[in-house]
């Protein structure tokens, strides 16, 4: 009897799925984003902009490893808005989905208290908390030793829910802003040990950290650098670093570097005095790229001023 066969890129996305999901995997990797500066509010519920009456919606795409079947994609959006001079809440959703086999939606809802420590400069404390929705489907998988009803581990399809937790902080003020936090508190089994087998995935605390700074050169130019860390136990240290250039506060361009992974080319407009769209592309630098074409990522930014109190689109810290 002839089989399907899964190729070498699959096997590879499974690898990497088995090491970091069922066997005994003790760290799991939040989905990443190149332009993390504009997805800010997904990974620090402390995020806050200083833009009363406006609120601030976005929505980001991810395709990794465009090429390699089963490479993740990721989708999210998010929307905050001030409640007061001191309050800010906020709501995200994060859908990371990995070869049409692995599915997770995280939706969380944000609040932020905001203190201003001197006239320029405030600091934000926030909470997050929210749901995992965890799925994985087997059907029609077929490896290749043959059929899947042969391997316990692949036998049944798994959907649970797990709460979680995070907190984060956030000072900033129209230049720069830095910031740390823990989107996800709580550990978490995605699965247990099923049938003798021992098939156990962690969703582990991840940390972050990040910066960035706005330097005007002149009336009509900004160099805007921006640095990410992010770290979980069981894994390497992720490093990100950007530096862009704004242009009539309408056009973005930059370069970045991912430490031992990628290097990208980012852009961006305002095409609207309240919408601005982006496009990221990575050249992966590792072993992968005898794979893949690389990943894109696409964004949109879009503010509705609900209250007429704006003082300017242009400073909030969302653009940094």
């Amino acid at each position: 009897m002839k089989h399907t066969t899964i190729n070498k890129s699959i096997l590879y996305i499974f690898s990497l799925i088995i090491l970091g999901v069922f066997s005994q995997a003790h760290a799991q990797q939040d989905p990443q984003f190149t332009q993390y500066m504009y997805n800010m509010s997904v990974i620090n519920p402390a995020y806050a902009t200083s833009e009363e009456g406006v609120l601030n919606l976005g929505g980001h795409y991810r395709a990794q490893w465009v090429g390699l079947e089963g490479g993740p994609n990721t989708a999210s959006f998010f929307g905050h808005a001030p409640i007061n001079e001191k309050m800010q809440a906020g709501v995200s959703f994060t859908n990371d989905n990995i070869g049409d086999i692995i599915n997770e939606n995280n939706v969380y809802a944000d609040f932020a208290y905001v203190l201003q420590v001197s006239e320029k400069a405030k600091l934000s404390l926030g909470l997050k908390a929210g749901v995992t929705l965890f799925e994985a489907n087997f059907t029609g998988l077929e490896l290749e030793s043959g059929n899947t009803s042969t391997d316990n581990a692949f036998n049944e399809n798994i959907s649970k829910a797990f709460p979680n937790v995070g907190m984060g902080a956030f000072y900033f003020t129209e230049k720069f802003y830095a910031g740390v936090s823990s989107p996800n508190l709580l550990t978490t089994e995605h699965l247990e040990s099923e049938n003798g087998i021992a098939t156990t995935g962690v969703q582990s605390i991840h940390f972050y950290a990040m910066a960035g700074y706005v330097y005007p050169i002149n009336e009509r130019l900004k160099f805007k650098p921006a640095l990410m860390l992010r770290g979980v136990g069981g894994a390497p240290l992720a490093i990100d670093i950007t530096a862009n250039v704004l242009i009539n506060n309408s056009f973005e361009a930059g370069i970045g570097y991912r430490v031992e992974d990628a290097v990208s080319a980012l852009v961006n407009f305002k095409i609207a005095p309240d919408l601005r769209i982006g496009y990221a592309y990575d050249y992966t630098l590792s072993n992968l790229s005898n794979y893949t074409s690389g990943s894109h990522e696409i964004f949109l930014l879009f503010d509705i001023n609900i209250k007429g109190l704006s003082n300017g689109f242009d400073r909030s810290p969302r653009f940094f």
